[in-house]
Parts: structure tokens; C-alpha cells; sequence
């Protein structure tokens, strides 16, 4: 049995997740909701982190030192990047990094690292379950930063720069911490806009639509 967590930003991300936990244990550290419930052969731990890489990081460590979980799996929407993704897609993370931030700085001071890599098993597995499904799923580098991006200049810059398939306010910090911790992490994003001009307007459309999709996803992985 393992001890899954399970992070997303914000309620409507984790309401249909934590609609199926039976019977869950609740607990609170630092302002944080924890949600504690069997789910299958394996134990699952779900909270809501807010919006932002401060709020991701800092849940991610209550949860880990807290829960001692097993492996992490972030669970949203985000912002199409790549050309090939569209609306309501899965991109599960290959690696993240945070794209406000100079890499330099991470990369020659500490942690010494700038580019967090996700966990093989646990991307595989997300897009298994994808397939099963009938899902259109794509592995990518997700990239993240304290904005919600809605302007495709902006967009345009980081896709030059980094060549993301998504973007979004909390993955990169949480894939940080995870791998601060040696904690097997995966992001998987259901894509809500394109973070582009008609950004707002897509992500209104799509969003609960979105977060319900990326949540059958997560559940059903945690199930196997």
C-alpha cells in the first residue's frame, strides 16, 4: 500500500477529488485542510494549496513532513503552451521550472538545480490511464510563475524561452520541493486556455469542465 498526495491550487481542482474520498480524516497545520482516506489497495492525502509557488511549496513540505507520503501528483488546469495542445488535453510533466525566475540563480546557488525532472513511473502511469480512457494526453515540460498568463506576447516570450507544453501558478514549486525531499512527484494538467489573449474568457468556459477530467485521471491512477 502506498500513501499518495495529492496537491491542487485551488477548490474547484480538488471538489471532485475530495467528493470521493470516503469517511476522510481531516487535519490542519499552518492554514492547510488535509484529507486523509483509503482509496483502493492505497491511502490518499489531499489538500488545497492556494494560488501561487509560495502557497504550492509550502504545502507540499507540511505534507510530506506531516504525512510522509510516498510520491506527490499535482492535479489542475493550466494554460496551453505547445501548438499541438488544445483545449480540455492532458499534458503530464516531464520536468518543471519556474519561468520568472532566472535559472541561473537556481542552477549556480543553491539547490544547485534549475530543472526539476518528474518521476518516470508515475508519468507513465498518468498516461496509461489517459490511453484507457481515451484521453488526449501529452508529455512536456511545464513551467510556472506568480501570473496567471493572458496575453500572447507574454506567451510567446516563454515559449521561446523554454519550450513548454503548459503553463500554470504552482506545479514548478511543488516539483521543487518534492525533489528538495527525494519525493517522486508528477504534474498533470488539464489544459482550461491557451494563455494567450482570449485567455480569461477560455478559462471560464473550461475551467470546471477541465478540473473534472484531470480529477477522474488522478483518482484512477491512484486506484491502480
Amino acid at each position: 500500500m502506498k500513501k499518495i498526495g495529492i496537491i491542487g491550487a485551488m477548490p474547484s481542482e480538488l471538489k471532485d477529488i475530495q467528493g470521493v474520498q470516503e469517511s476522510p480524516v481531516t487535519t490542519e497545520i499552518a492554514g492547510y485542510t488535509f484529507y486523509e482516506s483509503r482509496h483502493g489497495e492505497n491511502e490518499i492525502v489531499t489538500a488545497c494549496c492556494g494560488i501561487g509557488k509560495v502557497n504550492a511549496a509550502l504545502c507540499t513540505q507540511v505534507m510530506i513532513d506531516h504525512f510522509h507520503v510516498d510520491c506527490i501528483i499535482n492535479t489542475g488546469i493550466a494554460g496551453g503552451m505547445h501548438g499541438d495542445v488544445k483545449l480540455c488535453d492532458i499534458v503530464v510533466s516531464t520536468s518543471v521550472l519556474p519561468h520568472d525566475l532566472d535559472a541561473h540563480f537556481l542552477a549556480d546557488y543553491p539547490p544547485y538545480c534549475a530543472e526539476y525532472t518528474a518521476d518516470e513511473a508515475l508519468q507513465a502511469l498518468a498516461k496509461a490511464v489517459c490511453t484507457e480512457m481515451g484521453i488526449s494526453v501529452h508529455s512536456g515540460k511545464i513551467v510556472s510563475g506568480d501570473a496567471f498568463i493572458t496575453d500572447s506576447a507574454v506567451k510567446a516570450g516563454i515559449k521561446a524561452k523554454f519550450d513548454p507544453y503548459a503553463v500554470d501558478m504552482e506545479t514548478a514549486a511543488i516539483g521543487q520541493a518534492a525533489w528538495r525531499n527525494k519525493v517522486p512527484f508528477v504534474s498533470v494538467r488539464c489544459i482550461s486556455d491557451l494563455a494567450d489573449d482570449d485567455g480569461a474568457m477560455s478559462f471560464d468556459q473550461f475551467e470546471i469542465i477541465a478540473a473534472k477530467r484531470v480529477a477522474d485521471i488522478v483518482m484512477a491512477m491512484c486506484g491502480k
